[in-house]
């Protein structure tokens, strides 16, 4: 497999974005490398990473995002394998708005599997697309921070940043941060 590889600077530090084909593939601080090369090496065998600027226009959204517009992650392409019950995590923590939580037994919930929260836990520590499949935006069962592959001082930091979402969103997604569905015609 061959797969294209940025550098992408950001607040928490340098951040290595791999894609092909039009979709992230892996999203990965760089301090954890090897993790983003384990990732891809156990989904594909053998991968080569060549050296690109802003493959597909995707560098750029994650710049955008970390320069304060929040929607840019929405709706990116990714492809990160998984075993079916992953995806179906992913997809669900997909849908957590910036500026809002869900604790992992809520994910399992929302998946209709409320007594799964540990197998939540354990596939959102396995996401090989971090921010743009939102793992940041996991918590414990009564708001605390817990376990975040990038550390817990980033997921805080993370969360912070995200905080003033409603400001600069919409009237839909700012009421949907806030748990109240959207007046109709608003979407």
């Amino acid at each position: 497999m061959d797969l294209l590889l940025d550098e992408v600077e950001s607040p928490l530090g340098a951040m290595l974005l791999a894609a092909g084909g039009g979709a992230v593939h892996a999203l990965e601080f760089a301090d954890r490398a090897p993790r983003l090369r384990a990732s891809l090496a156990a989904r594909y065998g053998a991968v080569t990473l060549r050296s690109a600027a802003d493959p597909h226009g995707l560098s750029g959204r994650l710049r955008a995002y970390w320069r304060g517009d929040l929607g840019a992650l929405s709706g990116m392409p990714v492809e990160p394998g998984g075993t079916p019950f992953q995806r179906r995590v992913w997809a669900e923590v997909q849908r957590i708005p910036p500026g809002a939580t869900r604790s992992y037994g809520e994910v399992a919930a929302l998946l209709g599997q409320p007594s799964a929260s540990r197998a939540v836990g354990l596939a959102n520590g396995r996401n090989p697309v971090c921010l743009i499949i939102p793992c940041h935006r996991v918590v414990g069962a009564r708001g605390e921070l817990t376990g975040y592959a990038g550390g817990l001082e980033r997921k805080r930091w993370l969360l912070a940043h995200e905080a003033a979402a409603p400001a600069r969103l919409g009237g839909a997604a700012r009421a949907q941060t806030r748990g109240e569905r959207p007046a109709a015609g608003r979407l």
